[in-house]
């Protein structure tokens, strides 16, 4: 019977590790990193968390040590930049808001960090609306800088279609469709929106390991009272 236990808690414990295969938000950091990243960021997500993605860190340092930051002024007055930390949050890549305006014909791509919380249909509504675009059709005009997009009221937004299929290639092997990429991207910023969601996972798996075994040791306890009453 010791045996079983060990066995069953030993189980338990492994159903509780992370992984080793590629998940939809792992392949959808690769999504934030090699295209969403060229004009979003999330501020109230620091470069460090993505460890909780699978990413080493190594490779969060390398990430982080590409961008630059304030880093206040010189003795002239002109200002100066350092590179980022693990602790630095993902900012926008834009050094300030006119900036970011100046390049998107006035409008300014929204901070990542909760999207998939504020925005109204969650993460499904973000894989919605990547994957909406359409041509615009005959006797519909567009301001500059806006592209038609049935996923919205008003039909179009700021933002130009931001995936092509085979724009990327993953690790894993996993075929980079223009879906797939939506996918993957809306589960990616559906965990940063929600950071503890993946811990709470992981304790209820304990303590249902823990009520399980429980009720095995009182089943077994329960049997040899009864045997050994007369």
């Amino acid at each position: 019977m010791s045996r079983l236990i060990r066995n069953f808690v030993l189980a338990a414990s492994l159903t509780a590790l992370p992984a080793a295969a590629s998940t939809p938000a792992q392949r959808g950091l690769i999504v934030f990193q090699q295209v969403c990243a060229a004009c979003h960021g999330m501020e109230h997500v620091d470069y460090g968390d993505m460890a909780a993605f699978g990413l080493s860190p190594d490779a969060i340092h390398n990430w982080a040590a590409d961008q630059q930051l304030p880093n206040g002024t010189d003795d002239n007055g002109d200002p100066k930049t350092r590179p980022a930390t693990p602790a630095d949050p993902i900012l926008s890549p834009y050094p300030n808001e006119a900036v970011g305006r100046l390049a998107n014909h006035g409008l300014l791509p929204p901070d990542l960090s909760r999207l998939a919380m504020t925005l109204p249909g969650g993460a499904e509504q973000i894989r919605h609306i990547l994957l909406s675009y359409a041509p615009t059709p005959a006797g519909v005009k567009l301001d500059e800088g806006r592209y038609y997009n049935t996923a919205l009221k008003w039909k179009h937004i700021g933002m130009p279609p931001p995936l092509q299929d085979g724009m990327l290639t993953y690790p894993d092997g996993t075929k980079a469709t223009t879906q797939q990429m939506a996918t993957d991207v809306s589960a990616f910023l559906n965990d940063v929106a929600h950071p503890h969601a993946a811990e709470r996972r992981r304790i209820g798996v304990y303590v249902l390991a823990y009520l399980v075994l429980v009720a095995v040791l009182t089943f077994v306890l329960q049997r040899r009272i009864w045997k050994s009453r007369p």
